[in-house]
């Protein structure tokens, strides 16, 4: 009898804390790296993505077909009929939009609203583990889910956003909220993300990001969501990142 509670006591000591030893173990930079995959930072992937936005009343909408490789990504436009056809690539850390309505593909920002709160940047996958220093603060709880809290600070020029503070899960290891501020440290709209998918990624499967939810900090009722469909993993054609072939695909 003494053995065998000795046993549990083992089994539990072994496999209830191994996640919080696993978890204690991880840098700031491997925490992101992982939450950057549960938002598309992967070799190959791609999705469909509405987006709905709703400001002082008025509600717009997009759709969008979006694959990605890595940091790099290829976007076009389904709908409404207005934008259709409109494409978005981000290649080399260098951003262009084309169109049927002009003659060559122009270059664009990240920081650029597409509509409502959701910037072009937001729309593939996040490279934070790259492009941010990461400050850890004190772990928080969110929703009964305790976090690593980091603060933020791009280390780069090109990015979407100067400064973030970021909520990761400390058992999923996906971030689950975000606030997003100015230079100047003036927070101007915050989200929320769900990852009701999953991906198989070495064998092991990992959420993937459903749903984010943008909310403009200066005007309340400003709110953009951002719906992902059932992710698909798999190789992207080079053709798909070739800025020469880029106008002719919206021909």
């Amino acid at each position: 009898m003494f053995n065998a509670i000795l046993a549990l006591l083992t089994a539990f000591l072994v496999f209830g804390t191994a996640p919080c030893a696993f978890s204690q173990d991880l840098t700031p930079k491997a925490i992101l790296v992982r939450a950057d995959e549960a938002r598309g930072n992967l070799e190959g992937i791609k999705w469909e993505l509405q987006i709905i936005s709703v400001e002082s009343g008025r509600k717009q909408d997009r759709e969008l077909e979006v694959k990605s490789r890595g940091t790099e990504f290829f976007a076009i436009l389904k709908a409404p009929p207005k934008v259709r056809g409109q494409i978005l690539l981000n290649v080399d850390r260098n951003m262009w939009f084309a169109s049927p309505s002009i003659r060559k593909p122009v270059p664009v920002s990240p920081r650029q609203r597409l509509v409502g709160g959701a910037s072009y940047g937001d729309i593939a996958s996040t490279n934070y583990a790259e492009d941010y220093d990461a400050a850890p603060l004190d772990d928080e709880l969110v929703n009964g889910e305790r976090c690593y809290v980091f603060e933020l600070k791009a280390n780069k020029k090109d990015v979407t956003y100067d400064r973030i503070k970021y909520w990761v899960s400390k058992e999923r290891l996906v971030g689950v909220q975000a606030e997003y501020f100015t230079v100047s440290g003036k927070k101007f709209k915050s989200a929320i993300f769900e990852y009701e998918h999953e991906i198989i990624v070495n064998e092991h499967r990992r959420p993937f990001v459903s749903k984010i939810i943008i909310q403009d900090s200066l005007l309340e009722g400003n709110i953009t969501t951002m719906v992902f469909s059932e992710p698909i993993l798999g190789k992207v054609p080079d053709s798909d990142f070739d800025l020469n072939l880029l106008l002719m695909r919206t021909i």
